[in-house]
């Protein structure tokens, strides 16, 4: 039989004498003997609180003042010993030590306990008191089962062996990883720490739709659905952008939302089709005020989720203390190949592209632009060479819908992506408030869906028609919420960063 097999019989046999030890105690809750699933427990300390208020005690001093502590958690190990047994519980702070005893909670009472099993929720109420090791212990006086786990832990030396497995069933992943826990609670810190930095800088949170009439805010494919009471279709939100630009017209100068958006793509280390970003507006600020301003929030999130601005990811250094820098598409070029003054001949371009795996058929090199090339090559070549924080900036105008085209050199964007690890984190630029130029612009993204390309633009002319009543001139940013916690926790993959992601059902 394969270890798989036999993994697999194993499990089963003890989640049979898990539902039979169930069974047990339905059948004595019947008898007027306990309840099954108490809900009546409420827990008065957490592990961290003790072990931070009491761990530094010597025995003899902790002792004589018979501290009453009440806890409960899922119980991890547990060691029997006749008269005396030894168990560890874990609560959403920590771990500690159970000391359970005859003479603390009856005979009959341990009797029961010997026979609850890890992974089982467990209350105790004790004194607290130092074992002969030093280790911080509860000695019970009161022991419960509070809820009865059906399903085996994973073994305790080697936890979820399987990494999809820990991605599909998080929950046992969290239950016995405490570096995942750890990753998620950072993630949960940056995110309350952006929050508050754009408050503190007078930006004002608002809530967008998530159900649009019209998919926009980006290049990307959309999820579409049908409203039945609307009978029409709807899609799920790419990117909150023209909504949020709609409330700058509206009068409110500065707006951010912490969004969900969707996009119905490939997925990868670096993807997700559900992703968190966050988005802010500003009246009167052009790229480089967005430019300065994303520094400083990068920096202020690095800081408090992890106490520095050096880094380090896949065993590389990433410094975050310097100044970000900043590059056009073209001097990134010149910088990290050997393209030098060929970076502006289109014969060159393709010729570089196609030997990197680009081909005529897919991706229509002949008729693309010298600056829609220049982009092409740059993902190509470029881009997973900016490993530290690199500002790219001008983006060419026919990629660009949504940004003010530079006043002097038209062809270009006052546009930029900060990239880092070699890798995009976010996307910001003066925004277009020109009404009849956004017009064309939509135009002719409405000429490239109908070309074929499915992740261009729809034409908005709800949007169209609130830059008619006027927008002050404005900056705006996306930054990519997900990438982010990747670099910030030393995560390979955006599954590591995301609770529940996205996987193919089970079957």
């Amino acid at each position: 039989m394969s270890d798989t097999l036999t993994h697999a019989t194993d499990e089963n046999q003890l989640i049979l004498e898990r539902r039979e030890k169930l069974k047990t105690i339905r059948q004595a809750q019947l008898d007027g003997k306990g309840v099954a699933f108490p809900n009546d427990f409420k827990p008065k300390d957490r592990s961290h609180q003790l072990t931070a208020a009491y761990d530094g005690e010597a025995k003899d001093e902790l002792d004589p003042k018979k501290i009453v502590a009440s806890v409960a958690g899922r119980m991890m190990l547990k060691r029997v010993m006749g008269k005396a047994s030894f168990a560890t519980l874990q609560d959403s702070t920590g771990q500690i030590q159970i000391y359970v005893t005859n003479d603390g909670v009856g005979e009959d009472i341990h009797a029961s306990f010997k026979h609850w099993d890890l992974g089982d929720i467990v209350a105790c109420v004790g004194t607290l008191f130092k074992t002969k090791t030093g280790e911080l212990s509860i000695h019970a006086t009161q022991v419960r089962l509070l809820t009865k786990s059906l399903r085996p832990l994973p073994d305790k030396f080697h936890g979820m062996a399987d990494q999809e497995t820990k991605y599909r069933q998080r929950y046992v992943d969290l239950i016995t990883d405490e570096h995942a826990r750890n990753r998620f609670k950072a993630r949960s810190k940056a995110v309350s720490s952006i929050r508050e930095f754009m408050v503190a800088n007078d930006f004002l949170e608002v809530e967008t739709p998530m159900l649009h009439p019209i998919p926009g805010g980006a290049n990307a494919k959309p999820f579409q659905t049908h409203h039945n009471a609307l009978d029409q279709e709807m899609y799920l939100r790419i990117a909150p952008e023209l909504y949020l630009k709609r409330l700058i017209v509206g009068g409110f100068e500065r707006v951010f939302e912490i969004n969900r958006s969707y996009r119905n793509e490939g997925i990868s280390v670096r993807h997700n089709p559900e992703f968190t970003m966050m988005e802010f507006y500003a009246a009167y600020w052009d790229y480089n005020d967005l430019m300065a301003y994303t520094e400083s929030i990068i920096r202020h999130v690095a800081n408090t989720a992890t106490g520095s601005l050096q880094l380090t990811y896949g065993g590389k250094a990433v410094d975050l203390s310097q100044p970000f820098e900043r590059l056009t598409i073209v001097e990134a070029i010149r910088k990290h190949t050997d393209a030098g003054d060929n970076v502006n001949n289109v014969e060159w371009l393709i010729n570089a592209v196609k030997k990197l795996g680009m081909t005529e058929a897919k991706h229509k090199l002949s008729s693309r632009s010298l600056a829609s090339l220049q982009v092409l090559y740059f993902e190509e070549a470029v881009e997973e060479k900016l490993w530290q924080p690199t500002f790219i900036m001008e983006h060419p105008t026919e990629i660009s819908p949504l940004a003010r085209a530079n006043d002097d050199r038209p062809e270009v964007t006052e546009r930029f992506e900060l990239y880092i690890t070699g890798r995009e984190f976010g996307n910001g630029f003066s925004e277009l408030n020109d009404a009849e130029d956004q017009a064309a612009r939509f135009h002719a993204q409405v000429a490239a869906k109908d070309d074929g390309d499915d992740e261009a633009m729809f034409y908005d002319h709800d949007f169209v028609r609130a830059l008619e009543y006027g927008m002050p001139p404005t900056g705006g940013c996306g930054i990519g919420i997900d990438r982010l916690m990747m670099l910030l926790t030393d995560s390979p993959s955006i599954r590591d960063v995301i609770l529940f992601p996205a996987l193919r059902r089970e079957v």
